[in-house]
């Protein structure tokens, strides 16, 4: 190491001591910590393998499969796993700056291919098994692939890609039986353990790209680089609360940021071990046995598997969790109720995006409020934004680009790959915009209300989807719901509920009478949910509600409008 990487590295473990020393203090630590300051940075190199001999023998990684068997993995081992994976990719002609798509699920190699790119300097592009041809089509063309890695099952999925990149693609499987010109990834067994960059690595090259998951328009390619995902999740890691020897288990799929956040940089910056159930199908009696078979000592889940869980009797099942965390999309008071009166332990919910690291939210020490998501975390100057590009107690989750004394926040991703008109409109006027609408308190709390684009108006009111949601789960019946406006000829619009029934309920119109009173007697007037339907919800292949769909769905509708199947009108329902 030259004299300003180990000068950079030491600038990096600074600023990660202050944030774990700084623990259950987030005043302190949103006023003392500022975001380092990195010209030469390889995380990998730099903080992993340095963990890798600090604690050699500490569990870094930890796999369950569906039928119980596990795969370990020590810091030690898995910084030299990671060095032969890197080694065995240069022999087959990956270079720094080639991309790399990882499309695997929640297995060891991921990892190691993780570390071993980062090492390499080549730039990973991280992708879902639930990928269409046409999603692989799009990303190995728009992402300027060379390099793919697969399961071995899935080799016949990448058949005839090559013409979508710019040079043939090197294949490697991971797993025995994938045909010729696939590389098995056992090979890398056989590959030096010892592993010496060609040269130092800047902290902004590039060395990752994340396709969005595409809610209202087609994926966007965000870029980061190794200072913006690896030192930028220092604001995650402070979030979570996780410390070394911590036991994290994230409940989410590869291929998108929030795996990246919670099962690889944060619990890794910390110095934690990364835990990973890989059920066939997802089961929550055997995730609430696993919690306490295993002593997890921290869990993240999005809200839907919160939902699922809450649906046991929790008290029955006596967990060490010390920390509960939610993020996705915002989390609804009534589950963090119940999870606190049976294991007395509050779920902080979390905000950030895949441009961005955490950005707000509940850490360790600071007071819960209902519906809140918390407030600005260490690094993050956040502003609400009016219409009129004015700060506001409502407006556009906003980040300011240029603070003195704090400058750029670190975890902010450079830009768009291929969008120049994207990056003017989202990084206009010193701020950068994440499309969110949020309101703040005078304590400085910020609670969502919806993206910019799902808020709609109803009767000349402004109303927000996730507002009337949070009511309607509270509904015993009700396991998920969305809300969109419906026209109306009167009104020009009027909230409509498109509703996921819990197991149990029937989708009749009793149900539906039973749904409304509800929501009748916890909402004002204007906000009444006035149309219901129960319907599967279209999500995208992470899992969020893609509102838009239904929105399109009801413009579509003819005026005056008339209940379909399945469909029950507040106002012809009282009528009965």
């Amino acid at each position: 190491m030259t004299d300003a990487t180990v000068r950079d590295a030491e600038a990096f473990r600074a600023a990660r001591d202050f944030l774990l020393q700084h623990r259950g203090q987030p005043e302190a630590a949103v006023a003392g910590f500022r975001w380092p300051r990195l010209e030469h940075f390889n995380w990998a190199l730099d903080h992993f393998d340095r963990l890798g001999r600090e604690q050699p023998e500490a569990p870094a990684l930890v796999i369950v499969d569906d039928a119980g068997g596990e795969s370990r993995c020590s810091y030690g081992e898995l910084a030299t796993r990671s060095n032969r994976a890197a080694n065995w990719l240069a022999g087959l002609g990956v270079a720094r700056g080639d991309r790399v798509l990882l499309m695997l699920g929640n297995v060891v190699p991921l990892w190691e291919l993780m570390l071993g790119c980062m090492k390499l300097g080549a730039v990973m592009i991280p992708a879902t098994t639930l990928l269409s041809r046409d999603d692989l089509a799009d990303r190995i063309a728009r992402g300027r692939v060379r390099a793919v890695v697969a399961a071995a099952d899935q080799a016949a999925r990448f058949d005839g890609l090559d013409a979508q990149a710019a040079t043939p693609l090197v294949r490697i499987a991971v797993g025995s039986g994938a045909p010729p010109p696939w590389h098995d990834y056992a090979g890398a067994d056989r590959a030096d353990a010892h592993f010496v960059p060609a040269q130092p690595t800047r902290a902004d090259e590039l060395m990752l790209l994340y396709f969005t998951s595409g809610t209202t328009s087609k994926p966007k390619l965000v870029q980061h680089t190794h200072a913006s995902y690896p030192a930028g999740h220092l604001s995650t890691m402070f979030w979570t609360g996780l410390e070394p020897g911590d036991v994290h288990w994230n409940i989410s799929s590869p291929g998108w940021g929030k795996h990246a956040w919670s099962c690889f940089f944060a619990p890794f910056n910390a110095g934690a071990c990364v835990f990973i159930d890989n059920p066939a199908r997802f089961d929550a009696v055997r995730a609430l046995d696993t919690l306490v078979a295993r002593r997890i000592t921290s869990l993240c889940a999005p809200p839907t598997v919160w939902r699922m869980l809450i649906q046991q009797p929790l008290a029955n099942w006596r967990v060490a969790l010390r920390s509960a965390l939610a993020a996705g999309e915002p989390l609804n008071p009534e589950v963090i109720d119940q999870v606190q009166a049976a294991w007395g332990v509050t779920i902080r919910d979390g905000y950030g995006q895949t441009e961005t690291t955490a950005i707000v939210g509940n850490p360790p020490g600071q007071t819960v409020k209902a519906g809140s998501m918390g407030r600005p975390l260490p690094g993050w100057r956040v502003v609400l934004l009016d219409p009129d590009d004015r700060p506001a107690d409502e407006g556009e989750i906003s980040l300011e680009l240029d603070v003195p004394e704090h400058g750029r926040p670190l975890g902010l991703m450079p830009g768009y790959a291929d969008s120049p008109e994207k990056n003017a409109e989202v990084m206009a006027g010193g701020h950068y915009r994440t499309g969110d609408v949020a309101q703040r308190d005078a304590e400085g709390y910020i609670t969502y209300v919806g993206r910019a684009d799902d808020v709609f108006k109803a009767s000349d009111y402004r109303i927000s989807p996730f507002e009337l949601e949070s009511v309607l789960i509270e509904h015993p019946a009700v396991a998920e719901a969305a809300v969109v406006p419906s026209p109306d000829a009167l009104k020009l619009a009027v909230p409509k509920a498109f509703v996921v029934l819990a197991a149990g309920a029937r989708p009749d119109a009793a149900t539906a009478m039973s749904i409304l009173a509800h929501c009748r007697d916890k909402l004002a007037p204007y906000k009444r949910i006035r149309r219901l339907e129960f319907a599967e919800l279209p999500k995208t292949i992470s899992g969020k509600i893609r509102r838009v769909e239904l929105r399109r769905k009801e413009d579509a509708r003819a005026l005056p409008a008339v209940a379909g199947p399945g469909e029950y009108f507040d106002d012809a329902l009282r009528a009965r």
